[in-house]
């Protein structure tokens, strides 16, 4: 994993034993409606629309999951009061993402899952743990997920975390469906059908 920037604040720090990654302790954030989590409403007041990157959605309280963003997202990212991106490609993250990134003290966690096609297929296991682990971590939400078009990379992730919380396999690939739609691969759903979640706490 990767942590291409840190926060260092004035406060004081914390750190997680299973990974190099710093955490701070940061402002309480204000609740986020569920309006301006639609996008329904602007960020200022100023009458400025937000849009959400492209495949957007709320995961759970405070995880949120979507595809690349672009530079038109931004507002709607910082609308959202991020505290981290856990970001799913090996590629390295265009530098226009990184200053709006430092300018607003988001970290960002990269696990650099390679893109596979079927029938070539290799999900690592281990990087996903350890996605969801930091997922999983409270100080680091809000917290967007997303790969490239947060459908493959981005479900399995979502689909594991599912499992931690319970929902059945019905469930869990109906919501994988819904994002990768006519790109849905089996291999993808096999490998959350089989991913062992019990050694994991929520």
């Amino acid at each position: 994993m990767k942590v291409d920037h840190e926060v260092k604040p004035e406060g004081g720090e914390k750190m997680c034993r299973s990974a190099a990654i710093k955490f701070v302790e940061l402002e309480p954030l204000p609740k986020l409606s569920s309006a301006m989590a639609n996008g329904k409403l602007d960020s200022n007041g100023d009458g400025e629309e937000l849009y959400p990157p492209v495949n957007f959605s709320m995961v759970d309280y405070g995880i949120y999951r979507s595809g690349f963003p672009e530079s038109a997202n931004f507002s709607y990212l910082k609308a959202l009061g991020l505290r981290s991106i856990v970001y799913l490609c090996p590629e390295a993250y265009p530098e226009h993402n990184l200053e709006f990134l430092k300018s607003n003290r988001i970290q960002l966690l990269q696990f650099g899952i390679e893109g596979t096609k079927e029938p070539f297929v290799d999900i690592p296991e281990d990087t996903i743990r350890e996605a969801l682990k930091v997922v999983l971590d409270v100080r680091n939400h809000p917290l967007l997920i997303h790969c490239k078009r947060g459908k493959h990379r981005t479900g399995c992730l979502v689909g594991c975390l599912r499992k931690m919380q319970r929902w059945s396999l019905l469930s869990i690939f109906d919501e994988y469906q819904r994002f990768a739609a006519a790109k849905a691969r089996i291999s993808d759903q096999r490998f959350m059908e089989l991913f062992d979640a019990s050694s994991l706490k929520r």
